[in-house]
């Protein structure tokens, strides 16, 4: 990367970063603070609360990506962290629950995250992009674990007031990055690899394999949500109230981060990408069971969430992997932007059911919801076809007619290891799915430059 590509990514990844830090720096102790609120008494009116910008986020996040297309990334972006700080200090304020919902719903109106993706692409050249996106998700990863641990310390510092206007400063800072920190980009353009097309919704939804992917991506985050809706008053009856459940999460999530790895190297490395994803899927259904029967044990609770948050961050890591792999190149900017809504779709409804089920059945009926969704998840996945062992290989091309580009694709396509190719003249790259094991790389160059 060139020093300018490495400002933007640095630059990208922290905005992304600051505003899902935003997000989920309350999961662990909302609950508790908003049952203390009127209106609190119910547990539906607070899942409601805690989802509420998902519901919004998942409606506007592929709507704000075309508007950033045709008014410029920047303004979309600066406007959307401004609706995030706005809800954030509306959050602050709140005194009932029918307040802290109406500003959970405009922070998800702050749907920034196409409109991100879009501004790297602009930024980076087509060989480093894959970099850049892997930043962003390292963030999104290190700033989840991070949440969790400093939730319950923060809360007994500033309280819940505190976090929410802390978080409305942290969508302003983020403003700064994007206006003096990140770079302007000379072109501004649509990006078949990472935006969603408008003439590819059809053939997605279509894909059997990636509704599977969209469906697991649904209630990974929605057994996530569910979670947060009950496990807090699990350990607050096990002796550890909000301002000290932090002695919980911290060992998990730092536990957890590092037997993740191992995993995600057998199903990238040695290709055993569905049968680690199948075996996270079980194990994450085997913690929701642990948490039920162990409920009244500290280190019970804490044992079956480290086993849960190690199976999500697998899964967090693999699934956008396993899409890449299976959704075709034309239409890979769309599979992301639909499994991207679908996902905040299911934190809205995980939260939304639990609060229900709790309000209604009470707190085991949504570890017994979260064991039948992973199951149905289980069932559902275990008809997918098992993921090539394909990377994804981009290359930048000189201006060149339809009729170029179509020489140049059928050359490509018969060269040794290479699956798919996507060559786009319009946007002056070629898109290649190549084998792991080996392509041939010199041939692929030496075509991409005879074309310049």
């Amino acid at each position: 990367m060139t020093p300018f590509e490495r400002r933007a990514s640095i630059g990208l990844a922290s905005i992304y970063g600051l505003r899902m830090l935003g997000l989920f720096i309350i999961l662990p102790i909302f609950a508790l603070y908003a049952e203390k609120l009127p209106g609190g008494e119910s547990h539906f009116l607070i899942g409601i609360a805690l989802g509420a910008y998902g519901l919004t986020q998942a409606i506007l996040q592929i709507p704000a990506g075309w508007l950033s297309d045709r008014y410029g990334r920047k303004p979309v972006i600066i406007i959307g962290l401004l609706l995030f700080a706005a809800g954030s200090f509306i959050a602050a304020s709140a005194d009932d629950i029918y307040w802290i919902i109406a500003g959970r719903v405009i922070q998800g109106a702050g749907a920034i995250n196409a409109a991100v993706m879009a501004l790297t692409a602009d930024l980076t050249r087509e060989e480093h992009r894959t970099k850049a996106m892997a930043m962003i998700g390292m963030t999104i990863g290190v700033t989840f674990s991070v949440s969790m641990v400093l939730s319950p310390l923060l809360y007994r510092t500033i309280g819940m007031s505190g976090m929410f206007a802390l978080i409305g400063v942290l969508a302003f800072v983020s403003i700064a990055v994007v206006l003096w920190f990140i770079p302007n980009p000379k072109i501004t353009r649509f990006h078949t690899d990472t935006e969603a097309g408008h003439g590819h919704f059809g053939e997605v939804l279509k894909n059997a394999d990636l509704l599977r992917m969209d469906f697991g991506v649904f209630t990974l985050h929605a057994i996530l949500m569910s979670v947060f809706m009950q496990v807090p008053f699990i350990l607050r009856a096990d002796g550890l109230d909000a301002q000290h459940q932090w002695q919980v999460y911290l060992p998990v999530m730092l536990i957890a981060f590092v037997l993740m790895v191992p995993p995600i190297i057998i199903a990238e490395k040695k290709a055993k990408m569905k049968q680690v994803f199948m075996f996270a899927i079980g194990l994450a259904a085997l913690a929701q069971l642990g948490i039920l029967f162990f409920q009244h044990s500290v280190w019970g609770v804490a044992v079956s969430l480290l086993v849960f948050f190690t199976a999500f961050n697998v899964l967090e890591a693999t699934q956008p992997s396993i899409v890449s792999k299976i959704a075709p190149l034309a239409a890979k900017g769309t599979a992301m932007g639909v499994f991207s809504s679908v996902q905040f779709l299911g934190a809205f409804f995980g939260s939304a059911m639990g609060g229900l089920l709790m309000q209604v059945y009470g707190g085991n009926a949504v570890l017994v919801f979260a064991v039948f969704m992973l199951l149905l998840w289980l069932v559902v996945a275990s008809s997918m076809r098992a993921p090539q062992a394909l990377m994804t290989r981009m290359y930048h091309l000189a201006e060149m007619d339809e009729d170029a580009a179509g020489k140049l694709r059928q050359s490509l396509a018969q060269l040794r290891g290479v699956r798919e190719v996507l060559v786009v003249a319009n946007e002056q790259i070629a898109c290649l799915k190549v084998e792991m094991g080996g392509f041939d790389e010199e041939a692929v160059e030496k075509l991409v430059v005879s074309s310049r």
